[in-house]
């Protein structure tokens, strides 16, 4: 089974309060025949648009294929968040490839924040930026970890755009009772992601690029030269970047056993009006401490945003809305019953070390994945690695192939079980509060 088509309709997104308050683009047309590429992308988010739009401006002749529309999967149905650094945090990384690399590292994740930034303003992305992310804790112990990580950050990285927030000032910009401190970084930000995918592709279009939409890769054949298949044509290519992230399947085995995919569901509620008042108190988003994140943030029309739950297997919850609804009471007892008018799923993809897997799996292959829930910077800045690898050697791609990928145990029949058991786990001690 393929999650391509496990749960969405072909060709078309899902129906979130992102696709419903952005504005599609015209469809690119499917690919017909034979074409020939000095770069074949496969995959339509944001690692293959942000790929496509730099080689496009380098002068490499590009094609991107999507099985469905650009910005289709995790790239527009995310909680929007563009958060700071790493998705492990700089004393993991310093413990796990070194002082130097881990700083290296830190200031990758800054120039990803800069990137993204800076394509918006570029471009004239309308995708409602927003400064501001609010880390939350349900423990005391959790507060004084997040307040360490802080000075920690001041400390030895200079950074110093994260206040520390105590039970008082933490309920003042969010007052929900589980939560007793926290931090506030106003070097983050958080927007509609949906849109920004759409800007970066009309961006990509612009500078060149040919995309084709509702074109399925099903089959690589390798060679001095790559002949990427589609379902009613192919391209033949110098060089392949593979940009599917949770959806790429089977296309490489490398890739396969050391980025897992996974689900996430979201949830819009009715507009709150001055209620809103009582979820957050500034236009910030919030990702809090447990294990399995709950994360949040108003929209313009001041809905709440809530993404909450996982899963493991291929189908989607028959009720999205019931199953994130149990984490958004606890953080909001006042919002149980109110009425939830958008939810969807969406499949991201995770490695063991929850950092993107960044890879040249053969020589003319290069890939990019596994971003762990930080894609949103992460999967931008990869793009434009991948880009800057295919014309040359590039620092910061070589700086990601440093982090040791292992595989997943059980390989790709017993990784998604062993997984979930593993995940059941820690969901239990955040529910017991351990």
């Amino acid at each position: 089974m393929n999650l391509l088509f496990s749960n969405d309709t072909r060709g078309e997104y899902p129906k979130s309060w992102y696709a419903a308050t952005a504005t599609p683009l015209e469809p690119f047309a499917p690919l017909q025949g034979e074409t020939r590429a000095d770069v074949c992308i496969v995959g339509g988010g944001y690692t293959g648009l942000s790929a496509a739009l730099h080689l496009a401006e380098m002068g490499a002749d590009v094609v991107l294929l999507d099985a469905h529309r650009v910005g289709f999967g995790a790239s527009g149905r995310n909680g929007g968040q563009l958060g700071s650094g790493q998705r492990q945090d700089q004393i993991t990384l310093e413990k796990m490839v070194g002082i130097d690399a881990a700083r290296q590292l830190w200031d990758l994740g800054e120039d990803a924040k800069a990137l993204v930034r800076g394509l918006i303003a570029k471009h004239g992305i309308d995708c409602y930026l927003k400064d501001g992310i609010a880390w939350a804790a349900s423990r005391p112990a959790d507060v004084t970890d997040l307040h360490d990580y802080a000075a920690h950050l001041n400390r030895h990285y200079g950074y110093d755009q994260i206040t520390a927030l105590d039970r008082d000032a933490f309920h003042a910009l969010c007052p929900s009772p589980d939560y007793v401190g926290g931090t506030l970084d106003t070097g983050a930000a958080h927007l509609h992601p949906l849109r920004l995918a759409l800007g970066l592709a009309k961006a990509a279009a612009q500078a060149g690029a040919r995309i084709h939409e509702r074109s399925h890769v099903h089959d690589i054949q390798h060679g001095s030269k790559v002949t990427v298949r589609t379902d009613a044509g192919h391209v033949i290519a110098e060089q392949v970047i593979l940009a599917g992230n949770g959806y790429l399947g089977g296309l490489d085995r490398q890739v396969t056993a050391r980025v897992m995919p996974i689900n996430n569901y979201v949830i819009a509620t009715e507009p709150l009006g001055e209620e809103a008042a009582k979820v957050l108190t500034q236009d910030v988003a919030v990702a809090d401490s447990r294990f399995v994140v709950n994360y949040f943030r108003l929209s313009h029309d001041k809905r709440l945003i809530f993404g909450g739950g996982e899963t493991y297997g291929y189908r989607f919850p028959s009720d999205i809305a019931a199953l994130v609804r149990k984490p958004m009471s606890v953080i909001f007892p006042h919002l149980r019953d109110v009425t939830i008018d958008y939810a969807w799923g969406g499949t991201l993809a995770i490695t063991i070390k929850r950092m993107p897997y960044l890879a040249r799996v053969r020589p003319n292959i290069l890939s990019a994945s596994g971003y762990s829930g930080h894609g949103v910077g992460n999967a931008i800045q990869a793009g434009k690695l991948l880009a800057e690898a295919v014309r040359g050697p590039s620092e910061g791609f070589a700086a990601f192939k440093t982090i040791p990928h292992t595989p997943f145990p059980g390989g790709g029949l017993l990784r998604t079980p062993i997984l979930s058991l593993a995940m059941s786990w820690y969901a239990m001690r955040d529910r017991l509060g351990v």
